[in-house]
């Protein structure tokens, strides 16, 4: 009778008990998920400097191939810094040594390249594996009068000659 008995009272608390078990592991069930991500604001953009339509003042205009068109603005023969207005945008590119002769101008940020030998320029950009933008930019001097492009190399020469 004793074990009778307390079979019959295990097995009702067993029952009793049942439920909280079972809505204990749907709490936990719940709880374990992970919240829903908040939605962000969307992000700021920081004000960017409008371009520039229009080349700077005193740039000279440069006629390439595929109607290309490119405006120069310093001395190529003495700075050591010209602005080149490419496609709507201003670029100060810094002159760099070379061995050939030719005049290069480079900016390693923008990654524009300009190289001028006597007979023409041209521009190249060093971003997204490198290309070429323009080829044979002239003067209009250069184009009509056949002209040598205004480089420190021709300065030189004609100095020591």
């Amino acid at each position: 009778m004793k074990k009778l008995c307390l079979t019959a009272l295990v097995a009702l608390c067993s029952v009793a008990l049942a439920p909280t078990a079972f809505a204990a592991d749907t709490t936990t069930k719940t709880t374990a998920k992970k919240p829903a991500p908040k939605k962000k604001a969307p992000a700021k953009k920081k004000a960017v400097a409008a371009a520039p339509a229009q080349p700077d003042e005193g740039s000279e205009l440069w006629s390439c191939k595929e109607n290309n068109n490119l405006y120069i603005k310093g001395d190529m023969k003495r700075d050591q810094v010209l602005t080149m207005f490419w496609e709507g945008r201003n670029y100060k590119l810094p002159r760099q040594q070379t061995t050939t002769g030719a005049d290069r101008f480079y900016d390693a940020a923008s990654g524009m390249d300009l190289v001028v030998i006597p007979a023409k320029a041209m521009l190249f950009t060093h971003r997204d594996g490198g290309s070429r933008l323009a080829d044979e930019c002239m003067t209009k001097e250069m184009s009509e009068q056949n002209k040598l492009a205004p480089t420190q190399s021709n300065e030189l020469i004609k100095i020591t000659n």
